[in-house]
């Protein structure tokens, strides 16, 4: 995949997201791993437990993207249908993974080895597991679908354990070029420079700092020499409206 774009979605599963039960806190962290990687995330669903909406979700973006990330659903009880799914996804049966069972007879003790707790060796065969050193359960993968836990700090820890195996692409750089202005004064200009680079990335995002408003405008691209003549264009608009660029975003 090297020397083009290398893309991914994620899939984030659970009716606690959806219901605000529970606060993502996985996604900023994902987009950031990924974009490190030369991996650019494209786009992020959240999705209830409902078998047949994981499975849709997932074969349409399996199909789009180089790699697909899930959270979420893979534990023990009976709302963890997030594997079951995605067996169901590839056509394939849930197993009991003998490697993923010794991992769980580490874990518990013979007495705490309840059939809930023993679900969770159960993945679609042809998986191959992801190791989960926090607590032992583990993720899978199954082609470019990487199904991991939605815990931040195990789902963390997986994506460290599987960083060697993602292949990126050239990496997205940025520029972050700030000012007192406001959007829509800006704007015009702006459109014009990223009218200049067609391929680039060119956003703008207020701000309302110590009392003061402003806007950040971001430049990414795979392309550095491209970056530095847009950002040089911003500090140029930013300078005909009369006021001097700061560099980077306003804290």
């Amino acid at each position: 995949m090297t020397g083009k774009d290398v893309t991914a979605a994620f899939v984030i599963i659970g009716n606690e997201i959806l219901s605000g039960r529970t606060k993502d806190a996985n996604l900023n962290f994902l987009a950031t791993f990924l974009n490190q990687r030369g991996i650019q995330l494209r786009e992020v669903r959240v999705v209830p437990d409902i078998t047949e909406t994981i499975i849709d979700t997932v074969n349409l973006l399996k199909a789009k993207f180089d790699y697909v990330f899930t959270s979420g659903g893979i534990g023990p009880t009976h709302d963890d249908i997030t594997s079951a799914s995605i067996a169901e996804a590839f056509s394939t049966e849930l197993y009991r993974h003998p490697d993923a069972e010794e991992l769980l007879h580490t874990q518990y003790s013979p007495e705490d080895r309840t059939p809930a707790r023993m679900k969770m060796a159960d993945v679609p065969r042809g998986a191959t597991l992801i190791d989960n050193p926090v607590s032992k359960a583990p993720g899978f993968r199954i082609e470019n679908v990487f199904v991991l836990a939605g815990v931040p700090e195990i789902f963390q820890a997986m994506l460290d354990e599987l960083a060697p195996s993602l292949v990126g692409g050239t990496p997205v750089e940025s520029v972050t070029v700030s000012t007192n202005l406001g959007e829509g004064v800006v704007a015009d200009g702006l459109e014009v420079i990223q009218n200049n680079f067609p391929d680039m990335d060119v956003g703008s995002y207020p701000y309302f700092r110590s009392g003061v408003f402003g806007t950040s405008l971001v430049m990414r691209s795979q392309n550095t020499a491209d970056l530095e003549l847009a950002a040089e264009q911003v500090r140029a608009l930013i300078r005909s409206l009369g006021q001097e660029p700061i560099e980077g975003e306003v804290k």
